[in-house]
Parts: C-alpha cells; sequence; structure tokens
C-alpha cells in the first residue's frame, strides 16, 4: 500500500479526523461513545439534522453534494433501509478512506450508525473492495470489537465488490448489493434517491462519515473553525507524483494549492498540478495559489473531486501522462453504454499519437469531434471526467502540444511515469 504520513496528516485546532486510536477503547476514551439516541429520544433527530446542516458539510467523495440534504432524501425514501459506507476508492492515487479504515475505523462506523439512527436504516453495509485485505482485516476487526461491546445497534456488515473504478460510482455499488452487478444507474441528480430492492439506501463514502462522526461530537463550530465560511472544515488530501514525501495530509479548506503540493516538498519545480484524480483536472502555474475551494476551483475549471493532488515534475510530458491515463479511463468502463466503449478509447488512442508525434491531418480536428461527442452521453459521469481530463491537458500543455502535432514530440514521453496505477495495469 502506498505509504502515508499520519504525523502530516494533523491540523492546526481540536477538529482532526486523524490521529486517533485505532482500537475501541482508546477511540472511546479519546472521542468518547457516538452520541447516538437512547430509548425513544426525543428531539434527537431534528437535533441531528440541525447540527448537520449548520456544519454545512458536503461530500467528500467526490460531488461534493451537501450532507444534510443527501440525508433529507435518504430520510424521505422511509424506513428499514441501508447505510452505504463507500470504501471503494478506486482512483488509483487516493489513500485517504484506506488511511482512515485502517487508523480510525471507528470514527467511519460511528458515523454511518448516527445516519442509520436519522434515517431509522436496519443494516449499514461497508464496502471495500476485492484485494484490499489490510483494509478489510482493520474493518472486520473493528466491527468484531464493536458487537462485542454492544455499541453498534445497527447491524455492520462487510462486503467485497470488484476492484473497478466505476464500481464505486454510488448508484453502482447500490446495484451490486441488490444484484451483482457493478452498473451505474442514470440519475439527474443527487435529488433522486437511492434503493437496494425496495427500500432506501444513502451511501457515503469513508471521509465524509468520519466528518460527520465528529461534527456530532465537536459541533458545528468546530468544524467551521476550518476552511472558508462558504467551504467549511477540513479534508484529506493524497499527494503524490514528483514529491519526496507522498501521502495523506489534512488541510483546511481554502489551502492554496502550491501550499498543498509542498507538503509532500516536490523535487523539482512543478510544471503542472493534477487537481481532483483521473478525472479531475490540470492546473498549469499561473493558477498554483488557488483556494482548494468549490468555487475557487470551478473559476479554473477544475474541482476538488476525491482529494487528489498530483505533482507533475519538470522531467516528465504531460501529454504521455495524459494518455496514460486516458487509456486506463477507457478500459475501467463498465460497458454499457457507446461513449465509453467507443470514445473513450478512441480519444485515448488519439492522445497517444498526439503524446508520440504520430500526427496525421486530421487529428486535432477528430480529437476535439470525440470529445463533443462523448461528453454528457454517458449513463454516469466516468466519460465526463475522462473527456474533462484532456481537455485540460491540450490547454495546460498547449506549448507541447502545438510541437508535438508538428512531428517533433518533447523526447519526455519514454521517460517511466510520475503517476499511479494497479501494478497489473500497463498502458496500451
Amino acid at each position: 500500500m502506498h505509504s502515508v504520513s499520519e504525523a502530516s496528516a494533523q491540523t492546526t485546532g481540536r477538529y482532526r479526523l486523524l490521529g486517533h486510536p485505532t482500537d475501541l477503547a482508546g477511540h472511546v476514551a479519546t472521542l468518547g461513545p457516538a452520541p447516538l439516541p437512547s430509548g425513544n429520544a426525543r428531539g434527537w433527530h431534528e437535533a441531528f439534522v440541525s447540527v448537520l446542516e449548520a456544519s454545512g458539510l458536503a461530500g467528500r467523495g467526490g460531488a461534493g453534494f451537501p450532507s444534510a440534504i443527501k440525508l433529507a432524501v435518504a430520510h424521505a425514501a422511509g424506513k428499514g433501509g441501508t447505510i452505504v459506507v463507500n470504501a471503494m476508492e478506486g482512483e488509483p492515487a487516493s489513500d485517504k478512506d484506506k488511511l482512515l479504515l485502517i487508523r480510525s475505523p471507528h470514527l467511519v462506523l460511528d458515523g454511518a450508525q448516527l445516519l442509520a439512527a436519522a434515517t431509522s436504516a436496519r443494516r449499514v453495509m461497508v464496502c471495500v473492495p476485492e484485494g484490499r485485505e489490510q483494509v478489510a482485516a482493520a474493518v472486520s476487526l473493528a466491527m468484531a470489537e464493536r458487537a462485542a461491546a454492544g455499541c453498534a445497534p445497527v447491524e455492520e456488515v462487510l462486503v467485497r465488490p470488484p476492484d473497478r473504478f466505476v464500481a464505486g460510482e454510488e448508484s453502482a455499488l447500490a446495484r451490486w448489493i441488490e444484484s451483482g452487478q457493478s452498473l451505474p444507474s442514470f440519475r439527474p441528480d443527487k435529488g433522486t434517491p437511492l434503493r437496494i430492492g425496495r427500500k432506501g439506501a444513502l451511501v457515503h463514502n469513508a471521509e465524509t462519515l468520519a466528518h460527520v462522526a465528529m461534527i456530532a461530537r465537536t459541533g458545528p463550530d468546530a468544524f467551521r473553525a476550518h476552511g472558508l465560511v462558504e467551504d467549511p472544515g477540513t479534508s484529506l488530501v493524497t499527494i503524490s507524483g514528483a514529491v519526496e514525501h507522498p501521502g495523506v495530509v489534512e488541510i483546511d479548506r481554502g489551502t492554496p494549492l502550491i501550499d498543498i503540493a509542498n507538503r509532500a516538498t516536490p523535487t523539482g519545480v512543478p510544471q503542472a498540478l493534477l487537481v481532483g484524480g483521473y478525472g479531475g483536472s490540470w492546473v498549469d502555474p499561473v493558477h498554483f495559489t488557488t483556494p482548494y475551494a468549490s468555487l475557487s476551483l470551478r473559476a479554473i475549471g477544475a474541482t476538488a473531486g476525491v482529494g487528489i493532488v498530483i505533482v507533475l515534475g519538470p522531467d516528465a510530458c504531460g501529454l504521455m501522462e495524459s494518455a496514460r491515463i486516458a487509456h486506463y479511463m477507457a478500459g475501467q468502463s463498465a460497458g454499457q453504454c457507446g461513449p465509453c466503449v467507443y470514445g473513450l478509447p478512441a480519444i485515448a488512442d488519439d492522445m497517444t499519437r498526439l503524446a508520440r508525434g504520430h500526427v496525421d491531418a486530421g487529428l486535432m480536428a477528430r480529437l476535439e469531434r470525440r470529445l463533443r461527442e462523448v461528453h454528457g452521453r454517458g449513463a454516469c459521469r466516468h466519460p465526463d471526467g475522462a473527456v474533462n481530463l484532456v481537455r485540460s491537458a491540450l490547454s495546460v500543455f498547449a506549448a507541447d502540444v502545438a510541437t508535438h502535432a508538428h512531428g517533433t514530440p518533447c523526447g519526455r514521453g519514454s521517460r517511466t511515469s510520475q503517476l499511479r496505477f494497479p501494478p497489473a495495469w500497463r498502458a496500451a
């Protein structure tokens, strides 16, 4: 597993997600028990919802949807549903949810139990993909401790979906639990409730649930003491690429991108930052001081996504690295719609030709046409993420595009990738 630095993940003040004891006894001694309702505690639901709304917590799984609204949608779906802990973390460059479930599993499970109480759910299902044995072992041990101590009023179950990028999309995860098929469903917005069978399902990633557990204990003010008024709190970010100390850090929302990158000590002057993961965007140096916050990132065509910052060093070819990502994303399709099955491989092939300087007269026009035709036409957001990544590469590395398109590539494309991919994966 990719190395992480627990010490570097500390943030100032009382509120932090990392650094708490792993075992249940230490967890409760440090933070106290989860503030779950006892018996028929009147007003507990309203008080909990009020605290969550006041915190301004937005999901940390990629979409950034307000957690209080997502809770309201699930509550309206009726009793007896499922709280799904999304620990799939299909982005190869992300380690934050793995770290949380290994180092602070009880914090994540407390958040799931709180949401189960708020929605009258009957079970908590933790989804850890096949092959992540260290994470699964930590979750299993935590569940056993909680069951023995009687602090899991709603049954907690560990399940192991396939380790694929799209399998972690929340509708695909709900569908896999129901039918064993990791296929996303078309949902125009998150106001459409998810269901497993006839019952509602509330899916959150591990970090979001850890925040829920902390906010319920400390109150909204401790959370809002960090970050910005319009984008409060802290976030876990995995930093990798051309850095001396790759790992997970906990930062305040609004921290400049370059300050996040510097936490890992870049090995040279960065030529670009990849923000948001492999479905995210490249950011050029002129925007390195952009705050890590939703509105600020949106203004430069980026998003926080799943909490990833990759430093591209001066010795890498941004076009070749983007071609590698495009090939990886093409191979991670669920295979149920044309934009993924046909469009993404074609875009990846075009990007590889461009990166190698093997450019025919119609390549650039063909690539632009394919990007337009794929965007917005998938059953999920997977093809859109791939398109955004490629478009940002064509913009940020525009100077290289010009030289490569004339048959004179930069010569850096044959060097070892600075990106992270699954061990068995190889670019075409």
